[in-house]
């Protein structure tokens, strides 16, 4: 199937069942209070067909991408009966409930994907579960760069004592470009404490664990292929010289150039000899590397976990990307994080066809991602996102009576421009990442 095909379809099912679930929060809650719901929508735009049940319209519309609900007497702009099952008529602790509702559910829901694909479980290497001792740093990385070195032993990250290679990976990924990680090492006996700034990857920011060097892939066409080297294979030695990490691997492939190297390798139960010459490969931006041709994996293990640690491990998880999603907000309008480095709905639906073609597991890992981004953001104190209905209740709430009508227009037009217009520039910046830089 074409990539923009995968593309457009991975896309509206992502958000199509983000936003569709969203909706369905303010629908129940909205249900429960009496509240009188005139239509819930699977899609926008033109009706196509549905199915009228007591006051609500249940239908489906023409635009498949999420869904939207209607409830009676719910925008102040327009005339209203004042009916008791009208939205307005209800108290505002109701109507607050009922915002929440929408984000809430989208939370709920990433837990419950995260604890599935948990329970579920998958291949992941083996080194996560164990302790941070490193078995070296890459040359030129942020770690080397820090102070770290082979044989340190990690035993606090961000305050958290003992952690493994695992919480390391969380801590990484919940931490902002342009921040730092807070580390105690162990060596010789002695902590010291050391600033590490957040890279692109584990090995570069922390150095590597100790791990088997396996290939998992061999790309046809190239050196690996054509000296017989087969997935499955575990390199022993390069040159003679034992590896402690598969991490090791591209540099030594790169300080080699064409100059042979001599894999020790085990397959099955024999080893073998193989002897390989590496190319150089255009790497992109006219940057050339030398390479063999490999996918290098490590030592895998199946993880599983059982339901209540699966829920623990969950909330964890969405807690950190919901931490994070704050951080971005906040650091945005401190200035400190400029809009270029957002995604907007092209980033998305790129990314969405990136998971989808790594499998279900990729895709819904994605859209527990999405779940919780979509939930946060909607809590902005911004009209006429939920986070916007709900200052305006807080306020009158505490004023002990409602807004003008004048006022609440003006405070929506003013922050309908400023979403648009971030939109505008999000959008500007997708569309200057698809066109190639020479």
């Amino acid at each position: 199937m074409p990539d923009f095909i995968v593309m457009i379809v991975s896309v509206s099912v992502v958000l199509g069942v983000m936003v569709l679930v969203h909706e369905w929060g303010h629908f129940i809650v909205a249900k429960a209070f009496g509240v009188r719901v005139e239509i819930f929508s699977i899609g926008f735009g033109p009706r196509l067909w549905g199915l009228k049940k007591g006051d609500t319209d249940y239908r489906i519309s023409a635009l498949p991408l999420g869904g939207y609900v209607k409830m009676a007497g719910d925008n102040p702009l327009e005339d209203r009966k004042g009916d008791p099952d009208e939205f307005l008529s209800k108290p505002r602790w109701q109507r607050v409930v009922i915002a929440v509702a929408g984000p809430a559910t989208n939370i709920i829901l990433s837990i419950v994907i995260v604890s599935g694909l948990y329970m579920h479980g998958s291949k992941q290497p083996a080194y996560l579960d164990r302790p941070m001792v490193l078995a070296g740093v890459l040359q030129n990385s942020t770690a080397q760069k820090s102070g770290l070195a082979a044989g340190d032993h990690v035993v606090k990250i961000n305050g958290v004592s003992d952690p493994t290679w695992d919480r390391a990976q969380m801590e990484l990924i919940s931490t902002l470009p342009g921040h730092s990680l807070s580390l105690v090492v162990e060596r010789g006996g002695q902590e010291l404490s050391i600033y590490v700034p957040t890279g692109s990857s584990l090995e570069d920011v922390f150095g590597y664990p100790a791990d088997r060097l396996l290939i998992g892939a061999v790309m046809p066409g190239m050196p690996a292929e054509r000296s017989g080297l087969k997935a499955g294979d575990e390199v022993l030695t390069v040159n003679g010289k034992a590896l402690a990490s598969g991490a090791e691997l591209p540099s030594i492939v790169e300080q080699s150039q064409a100059k042979p190297l001599n894999l020790e390798i085990l397959r099955g139960d024999r080893k073998m000899l193989i002897v390989v010459h590496a190319q150089q490969v255009n790497v992109g931006n006219d940057v050339s590397r030398w390479q063999i041709g490999v996918l290098r994996s490590g030592e895998l293990v199946e993880r599983r976990l059982p339901f209540g640690a699966a829920i623990v491990e969950s909330v964890g998880m969405n807690s950190l990307m919901g931490r994070q999603v704050v951080y971005v907000v906040i650091e945005l309008f401190r200035g400190k994080i400029s809009l270029k480095q957002l995604e907007g709905p092209l980033g998305i639906a790129r990314e969405s066809g990136r998971a989808a073609r790594q499998g279900m597991a990729e895709l819904l890992s994605l859209m527990a991602m999405i779940g919780v981004n979509l939930g946060i953001l909607n809590l902005l104190p911004i009209p006429p996102l939920d986070g916007g209905h709900i200052l305006l209740l807080f306020i009158e709430g505490t004023m002990r009576r409602d807004l003008s009508v004048r006022v609440k227009e003006r405070f929506v037009t003013v922050s309908v421009v400023f979403l648009l217009l971030v939109f505008a520039i999000v959008m500007y910046n997708d569309v200057l990442r698809l066109i190639p830089h020479r």
